[in-house]
């Protein structure tokens, strides 16, 4: 992870420490009449789980932008203010907000220390995989909601957490809740049984990042990448040489792009090999609203076509 915080990043934090030294508010804000709880997500996919369980009883702000890397993110003066002025916080952990220690030092400037101030990790209860790579080793891999059935672990904490800052609406997220795990159950479901009609050995996705750990053992995939998780040294010729040796030996057919990334080192991987990208998929962020994959259910359904298709050809 980058060891530097840019200017932005300072000055941002800057700015916020005039605006607490400047305005006496508490933690946590007091709700009455309508006011809706005000939440901060660390991103998009976060960002919807917990709008589908809150609805219009929450107003959510999302940190890192629509198709932005949230691995490392560089918080805005608003961010900032935002967050010191949220009810509660949701994050993913898994080390997806470690890159900077921006996601700590943000909570740290805001005020946010998890007791008075309600910080809620989406992953609890998540069974972690870890990296392997050579500097990285032992690391836990953050992208656990590719696998549906974790998703469903992020609505039940989402749950959870808008229970303990608005407890008057308990009965409320618990419907929504419910509703919304209902339609996640059937689309893991879903996943298992479109994935089923790729044979066994035909099942090996090969993308830019090694983000689909999760994924691969929920949906008995083989997972190829060329490097394991985002970061400075990404795309480097070591790693374009190790993945095309394993396109040759595996004789692999078809590769995939993800939508959050630059797709430069995946086609040269292309070039390289003769083998198609076969489409793009989702992994850190939601689509824009209004274009396909902008919800998390849409984004996996798009996943199972895109990948059912491309291994299918």
């Amino acid at each position: 992870m980058k060891k530097t915080i840019t200017l932005l990043f300072t000055t941002a934090f800057a700015l916020s420490m005039l605006i607490a030294c400047t305005n006496d508010q508490s933690n946590v804000n007091e709700k009455n009449g309508d006011q809706k709880v005000q939440v901060v997500t660390t991103y998009s996919i976060i960002y919807d789980i917990v709008k589908n369980i809150g609805g219009d009883l929450v107003e959510i702000h999302s940190l890192a932008p629509i198709g932005s890397n949230p691995h490392e993110y560089d918080p805005l003066p608003a961010d900032v203010q935002k967050t010191t002025d949220a009810d509660a916080v949701f994050y993913n952990g898994l080390n997806l907000e470690a890159g900077n220690a921006w996601f700590n030092k943000l909570m740290e400037t805001a005020g946010k220390d998890g007791e008075n101030a309600p910080v809620f990790l989406m992953s609890k209860g998540v069974d972690a995989k870890y990296l392997t790579t050579k500097g990285n080793e032992g690391e836990e891999d953050p992208h656990a909601w590719l696998n549906v059935k974790n998703g469903i672990i992020y609505a039940e904490n989402a749950r959870d957490g808008l229970i303990k800052v608005d407890p008057e609406n308990e009965e409320i997220y618990k419907k929504n809740a419910d509703e919304y795990i209902e339609k996640l159950e059937e689309l893991h479901q879903k996943a298992i049984d479109e994935y089923n009609k790729i044979p066994r050995d035909k099942r090996i996705l090969v993308t830019s990042e090694g983000a689909f750990k999760y994924f691969s053992e929920a949906y008995e995939f083989d997972a190829e990448y060329i490097w394991e998780i985002n970061q400075e040294n990404q795309g480097t010729p070591d790693q374009i040489t190790r993945i095309v040796d394993i396109i040759k030996d595996k004789n692999i057919q078809a590769l995939f792009l993800e939508t959050s990334i630059d797709p430069r080192s995946m086609e040269a991987v292309s070039a390289e090999t003769n083998v198609p990208i076969k489409g793009k998929i989702f992994t850190d962020s939601l689509a824009h609203p209004g274009e396909e994959g902008d919800t998390y259910i849409s984004m996996m359904e798009w996943n199972i076509k895109t990948i059912l298709e491309g291994l299918s050809e």
